[in-house]
């Protein structure tokens, strides 16, 4: 049985915090690889309106260049329109191959809202990671994490990686304040973004 990972997100731009999680991911799942899936527009909030899903798309591809198994599949940006990890673990059903899911710990609070969340439970092991540790949000995930099992008998396992404290939110800010970057994203990464002008005067 090949063990897949799914790990999507808008990646506005990639950090370090989202390849520390990956490579995390993959250890403890144990996963022969791991697809990173750039989203083209997100459902549950509003893209940029300068966003270019093709540089996001970039610059994933040279912030996990280095790591085996990662493959960067440009599958929802392709698809256009809202990008549903229904319709995209659809896409990479096969057999003989177990999916397994990486959620952030906002991904978790909200996963009952997302396009039909209950069919996806069904189609993969879910997973998450935190980003924070702050003792409120924890005692938020594990009400949410009991009720996701009271309901449909679906435990999410845990990541175990020290939370990264970085935002794509704080990377961008920091650019357009013209603040060093190199401790927040891959070397490749700030090249790429610093060669594009990108988030210059941009949200």
């Amino acid at each position: 049985m090949l063990r897949v990972g799914v790990f999507g997100g808008t990646f506005a731009p990639v950090h370090n915090g989202h390849v520390a999680a990956a490579k995390a991911f993959m250890e403890q799942m144990k996963l022969d690889y791991l697809f990173v899936i750039p989203n083209c527009i997100p459902p549950h909030k509003e893209p940029d309106s300068f966003d270019d899903p093709l540089y996001r798309l970039k610059m994933c591809e040279l912030a996990f260049e280095n790591i085996d198994g990662v493959v960067i599949s440009d599958v929802e940006i392709s698809r256009g329109g809202k990008s549903y990890t229904y319709d995209t673990l659809k896409e990479l059903e096969r057999p003989n191959t177990r999916l397994f899911l990486l959620c952030g710990t906002d991904m978790v609070l909200s996963f009952d809202t997302w396009y039909r969340y209950e069919d996806i439970l069904k189609m993969c092991y879910p997973a998450y990671v935190r980003r924070e540790d702050d003792p409120v949000i924890t005692k938020r995930i594990v009400a949410k994490l009991g009720e996701y099992y009271e309901k449909h008998g679906v435990m999410f396992r845990k990541i175990i990686t020290e939370p990264v404290k970085i935002s794509s939110t704080e990377i961008k800010r920091a650019v357009r304040e013209g603040r060093d970057i190199s401790a927040m994203v891959p070397p490749s990464v700030e090249k790429f973004i610093r060669e594009n002008r990108l988030y210059i005067d941009r949200g």
